[in-house]
């Protein structure tokens, strides 16, 4: 079974695809930016929009009825390693042992010139 989800917590999509999708006992969350869902606006600078990030993740978690414990893996994209240290630790905060597996890379540009994107797979069962 293959079901969209949906919150009004998150931005929108802004494009063809859902927030996330549920395949069986597993949820696939969407690259999140760091956009502010009541105002539509990118948050400023890296720790804002790192912290945007997390919360939008968290508010999809939400509808999926899971949260970050059951995160298995994230995929991290930033503009400048240079951010590295500061995102790892905001990243950090939200998390407990043990930690899902994850991947950052560094990219030349993302949606709306952001600074960071995350997406996220969920196991729920």
């Amino acid at each position: 079974m293959v079901k969209a989800l949906h919150t009004e917590k998150a931005p929108a999509a802004i494009g063809p695809y859902s927030q996330a999708i549920q395949a069986g006992d597993f949820v696939y969350i969407s690259g999140q930016i760091g956009i502010n869902p009541e105002t539509s606006e990118v948050a400023s600078g890296i720790e804002n929009q790192t912290k945007q990030v997390l919360e939008n993740l968290k508010a999809i978690l939400t509808e999926a009825g899971a949260d970050f414990s059951q995160v298995v893996k994230f995929t991290i994209y930033i503009k400048s390693m240079d951010d590295f240290a500061l995102v790892n630790d905001i990243y950090g905060s939200y998390l407990t042992e043990p930690y899902p597996a994850r991947a950052t890379v560094e990219v030349s540009r993302l949606p709306k010139d952001v600074l960071v994107e995350m997406d996220a797979v969920v196991y729920t069962k």
